[in-house]
């Protein structure tokens, strides 16, 4: 994609009520995302077969960053989990009853003592019982049923 076709997507989208645009052809793939209502930032650009002059030129003087894609700040404010969060200790697929279409285990606002059942993951095809490491009240329960989970996910809060 040449700069200045480039540039022409970047004023569009800038002068727009889209946030974000999203062009693949031949020659590379471009995304657009609009960080703020007063100015455009060019999020990603996964160019094929641009020089390496390209990316600085296309960004007004920006750097580019490592893979000559150059990318803008985006600052997103994860939610504060309050109270004890349970995490998975395996990666594995998580499962909330002992079999598909049973009683889960617990339910939000559920009482758990430090070491009932809580969940079921299942890794290598064994089934591994995950116990509450502390006792409260569940207020959250942050992971799906048959989703896969990874080593250290929150999976429950308990306060």
């Amino acid at each position: 994609m040449d700069l200045r076709k480039l540039k022409t997507l970047i004023d569009l989208v800038s002068e727009s009520n889209i946030s974000e645009l999203e062009i693949t052809e031949a020659d590379g793939k471009v995304r657009i995302v609009k960080a703020d209502p007063r100015a455009a930032a060019l999020a990603t650009a996964m160019p094929m077969a641009m020089s390496a002059a390209a990316p600085a030129a296309m960004a007004g003087g920006a750097m580019p960053a490592a893979g000559g894609a150059v990318s803008a700040p985006v600052v997103e404010a994860a939610p504060i989990e309050t109270g004890h969060q349970v995490k998975s200790p395996m990666v594995g697929t998580f499962y909330r009853s002992s079999s598909p279409g049973g009683k889960p285990f617990i339910e939000i606002g559920a009482q758990v003592k430090e070491g009932d059942p809580i969940c079921i993951i299942e890794a290598m095809k064994i089934m591994n019982e995950i116990e509450a490491d502390k006792a409260g009240t569940v207020t959250k329960i942050l992971a799906e049923n048959g989703q896969a989970v990874e080593f250290g996910q929150p999976l429950f809060v308990i306060e």
